[in-house]
């Protein structure tokens, strides 16, 4: 069962939290303390509402508020909390293809991870949000076998299409590439996967992931093993993700935060289960020891750990 770590606040009262937000914003020290008891504390559609009491109370937008009052990674965190989910995929993919240097790890999280439907709204939020499309951005900022396959991914086909009908033909040895572009004229590659991973193990011997590993290499071979993992177990793919971006690059903020938020309503208990499991180490544990201030303290509060946890 997956579950997440925010849930909607019972006795909810936008006017009043908009009240407090506004007390906080505007005094002479902006009480970041009290955003964090809020904001961390609300479900999304429930931040929203907020944004809306705000806006009539104050005439100002929440937003832009928190942007001129915060700053560094407390602000993203903040800031980031108070996009709806496609609005907030959009704006992180937006940033990925258009930054100094394209992230390709961000396009790979958000597009090997999310379902058609939540592509579709993705994309029609980058539309709004951009006035580009989600499509001819990626067309135009990668390439290769990377670009083809994001391409493949983005264009989220409406009907999720049974695997019984894509079988993988007999061969002395798999040429996986063939095989993937086979999936990719018929539009399968998300949808018939796990029937896929079986036959490609019973018919080589070999675990598709190993297989992908000894093919490829970049991020070509990064984005193909993110698809499998997240089509076997998506807590799992993400608490490897976070894992990494906590202790192979020095604490990559970026991803840390994009993944907590966007979870948070998801998975993200599962993935901290995942990550205790797998690491030994809980996810709590871990950042409370590399993050600090108010901004370890939005993090913990977004991934709902305790005492025990540590």
């Amino acid at each position: 069962l997956l579950c997440g770590t925010i849930f909607p606040a019972p006795n909810f009262n936008p006017i009043m939290d908009a009240q407090m937000l506004g007390g906080a914003l505007q005094g002479i020290s902006c009480e970041k303390d009290v955003l964090i008891d809020i904001l961390t504390q609300r479900c999304n559609s429930q931040r929203l509402m907020i944004a809306e009491a705000y806006r009539d109370m104050y005439g100002r937008d929440l937003v832009t508020d928190l942007k001129e009052n915060l700053s560094h990674h407390f602000k993203e965190v903040m800031v980031g909390l108070m996009y709806p989910p496609a609005s907030y995929d959009a704006h992180e993919l937006w940033h990925a293809l258009k930054g100094v240097d394209t992230e390709e790890n961000c396009l790979i999280d958000i597009l090997a991870s999310r379902s058609n439907m939540e592509i579709f709204q993705m994309k029609e939020a980058y539309l709004m949000q951009y006035n580009n499309d989600l499509q001819q951005d990626i067309d135009s900022e990668t390439s290769g076998h990377f670009r083809d396959t994001l391409m493949n991914l983005a264009q989220c086909p409406g009907s999720q299409v049974s695997g019984n009908s894509f079988r993988l033909p007999y061969l002395g040895y798999i040429n996986l590439m063939k095989h993937w572009k086979a999936m990719e004229r018929k539009n399968k590659v998300k949808n018939s996967f796990p029937q896929v991973f079986q036959e490609f193990q019973n018919i080589s011997g070999q675990d598709l992931v190993d297989a992908i590993n000894e093919c490829y290499d970049g991020y070509f071979q990064e984005l193909l093993v993110a698809i499998v993992l997240c089509v076997r177990d998506k807590p799992s793919y993400f608490a490897y993700r976070l894992y990494n971006a906590i202790h192979e690059f020095g604490f990559h903020n970026k991803t840390v935060i994009r993944i907590l938020i966007a979870r948070s309503e998801i998975d993200l208990m599962n993935i901290r289960q995942r990550y205790k499991e797998r690491y030994g180490k809980s996810l709590f544990h871990d950042i409370k020891h590399f993050a600090s201030g108010h901004y370890e303290r939005a993090l913990l509060a977004i991934c709902a750990g305790d005492a025990e946890d540590y």
